[in-house]
């Protein structure tokens, strides 16, 4: 019998109507839905943001997965293993098995592991990568504030892991972004304090998800301790875009770039700013 294939499915940031046409095509297709979980007792976000959409799929088995939050390299070591002998057993037995991730496969993502080890285990196996909206799409999408223009450089920083060079990035890039944030919020807002950068940076966390919260003013979070789904953008917005000056010149860019520069334009994505996610009607395309 031959070995069965694995595919990453990225299901987005949160909302269900973000899931893409290509990943439930995916998802409806597989014999096995692999679906991480933080703790035996916690729920799988992944699968939360697909039930909606995708329903029960009739013989189709639901594998829970646990990947602890710890950077303990004993305890990811005996998750990952017993992860894969469960994966191995339904691969080797020609079942399809698609392993669901928020956001995208190739950021940040638990499946990055399984990509790397799945050939050395099984050699010859097809594995396929299903592209998601990530957060950092879907962040701006929320706030307004886009993320580069023209020259404009980012970065991208697992917050989490440390924030010891941030000054050093907030002087080289026009907009950093800081995702998993962790515990470092303190260390976060004393750094962009020195930078004087604290009316440039927005805190979101779950963005699209219905708990989604928005926060302008970051000094209001600084005792928080941020999860995997919350994020800090600093934009500067000093280094206008290619169509910036041009519009100016027509007498239409002057509210623009003050409006991006703050964070706070009151006429570029005033809804989306302000608001909460907009209710959708969930279909099956």
């Amino acid at each position: 019998m031959s070995i069965g294939a694995l595919y990453g499915v990225g299901v987005g940031p949160g909302a269900p109507d973000l899931i893409t046409l290509r990943a439930l095509h995916v998802l409806r297709a597989a014999d096995v839905l692999a679906l991480p979980r933080a703790s035996e007792h916690a729920a799988s976000t992944a699968w939360r943001i697909v039930r909606p959409t995708l329903g029960d799929v009739p013989g189709q088995e639901r594998l829970l997965l646990t990947f602890p939050m710890a950077r303990d390299p004993e305890r990811l070591g005996s998750a990952w293993r017993k992860a894969l002998d469960a994966i191995g057993e339904r691969i080797e037995r020609g079942q399809s098995v698609a392993f669901v991730t928020e956001g995208d496969p190739s950021l940040f993502s638990t499946f990055i592991y399984l990509q790397r080890e799945a050939p050395l285990r099984w050699p010859g196996i097809r594995i396929e990568v299903v592209p998601g909206v990530s957060s950092l799409a879907a962040v701006p999408a929320v706030t307004g504030i886009p993320l580069a223009d023209g020259e404009e450089r980012i970065a991208i920083v697992p917050g989490a892991y440390g924030v010891e060079d941030l000054e050093e990035l907030l002087d080289r890039f026009d907009t950093v972004v800081l995702m998993k944030i962790g515990p470092e919020m303190p260390r976060v807002i004393a750094a962009l304090d020195r930078a004087g950068l604290l009316d440039r940076a927005v805190y979101v966390s779950r963005a699209t998800m219905t708990e989604q919260r928005i926060v302008r003013d970051v000094r209001t979070v600084a005792g928080e301790r941020g999860d995997c789904f919350s994020m800090v953008v600093i934009a500067k917005k000093e280094r206008a875009g290619l169509l910036v000056p041009t519009l100016t010149g027509l007498g239409l860019g002057t509210g623009l770039g003050t409006g991006l520069g703050t964070g706070l334009g009151t006429g570029l994505a005033t809804g989306a700013v302000h608001g909460s996610p907009p209710a959708t009607k969930r279909h099956t395309p």
